[in-house]
């Protein structure tokens, strides 16, 4: 088996694995990241939306040997208890999660966009996290809670 090398919430990671096995497969299997959640596993649903650089991806159908050399951010890279990225204190505030299964997957996408534009309009929200599926309904409050969290990094 070849050995993969990427950095995984900012640690390096080599790994020895099939190359053509899913990133979501290594990432929960292998790595023990609880955050990416299978969901369609054809790239329909973002629940296992991982950041590749500055890029919302799909892990379920992403291959091993795709993300030799890139940094790869998952939900428990993005922060901590101790210390919790605007996202996720907006998404708190905002009560923009209900059932909790597709959040990790569109906090991801959120990310990825905030990286990307720092000042998103409301139809730049939606358009980033048009991808990700959510039973729950809490849509409105997902978009609000993104704006405040761009709000939030723009002030410091």
């Amino acid at each position: 088996m070849p050995r993969i090398r990427f950095h995984l919430n900012g640690v390096e990671t080599d790994i020895d694995a099939d190359s053509d096995c899913s990133l979501l497969d290594i990432l929960r299997g292998t790595l023990g990241m609880t955050g990416p959640h299978f969901g369609c596993g054809a790239n329909e649903c973002g629940a296992c939306n991982v950041m590749v650089g500055d890029r919302a991806l799909a892990a379920c159908d992403t291959p091993l040997w795709s993300v030799a050399g890139k940094d790869i951010t998952t939900l428990e890279g993005l922060g901590s208890m101790e210390a919790p990225h605007p996202l996720q204190r907006a998404f708190i505030a905002e009560q923009a999660l209900q059932c909790g299964y597709c959040v990790s997957g569109i906090l991801m996408s959120a990310a990825a966009l905030l990286k990307r534009n720092p000042a998103p309009t409301s139809d730049d929200v939606k358009a980033a996290l048009d991808r990700n599926l959510c039973r729950c309904g809490a849509h409105g409050r997902m978009v609000r809670a993104v704006l405040r969290a761009a709000a939030e990094m723009a002030s410091r």
